[in-house]
């Protein structure tokens, strides 16, 4: 994937949300959503009571909870030969903003280099992750409003990060703590990890909670 920002802060940075993102909002609730998303490269996917839905439906709207789309993400996680606890613990990491159609799409005008999806990958990240795949003709812009999509996505990227490490690498991170910071900064900076540089702030703090949601990760899809 082509390089980007990374996704920066964490679930505090969306509880004060500029006045102009609020407004936006507000209008696209009311049915005036007409902009489209700006091009943003990106080398890394990230730059984070309803009932869940039923398996297989991607139901953009309502309270989210990520431990809701657990079928999806066993089912791709199998395909993508990944690890489904790993896939649903990004998710969790990635559960740091209102993952609203609407809201997403009005942040996205402030912010046009912010990802999309349950997942928040970026455009480019998307584009380069499909090819090859049976998503292959989805666009990036339907990842708000189909979250089964987002997850699908989110695996094969994870898929195209284990297949960049190498055989062996240094230091004490294992091969799911790898994949998660190439997911969140990209594959150049997961292989720097992999020769032993150690992860800067932000990329210890994604590392950081990533384990502190490993274990709700593994019982969530233990069913």
């Amino acid at each position: 994937m082509v390089k980007a920002e990374r996704r920066r802060g964490g679930r505090a940075r969306w509880l004060v949300l500029p006045v102009v993102a609020l407004a936006a909002w507000g209008c696209v609730r009311g049915g005036s959503d007409t902009g489209s998303p700006a091009r943003k490269p990106a080398a890394s996917a990230s730059a984070s009571a309803s009932a869940g839905p039923a398996p297989g439906a991607s139901s953009p709207s309502g309270t989210y909870d990520p431990a809701d789309y657990a079928p999806q993400v066993r089912k791709y996680a199998k395909q993508a030969g990944i690890s489904a606890q790993l896939l649903m613990a990004i998710l969790y990491n990635e559960d740091y903003k209102p993952h609203d159609p609407a809201f997403e799409r009005s942040w996205q005008k402030y912010k046009p280099d912010a990802a999309f999806g349950i997942a928040n990958m970026h455009r480019a990240a998307f584009d380069q992750t499909k090819r090859g795949r049976d998503f292959a003709g989805r666009k990036w812009e339907e990842l708000p409003d189909d979250r089964a999509l987002a997850v699908e996505a989110a695996a094969w990227y994870l898929h195209d990060m284990s297949a960049q490490l190498p055989a062996r690498w240094a230091g004490s991170l294992s091969r799911d703590e790898l994949m998660a910071l190439g997911y969140n900064a990209g594959g150049g900076n997961m292989a720097a990890f992999a020769r032993g540089v150690k992860p800067g702030s932000q990329a210890s703090d994604y590392l950081t909670r990533l384990r502190d949601n490993w274990k709700k990760s593994g019982t969530a899809v233990a069913g």
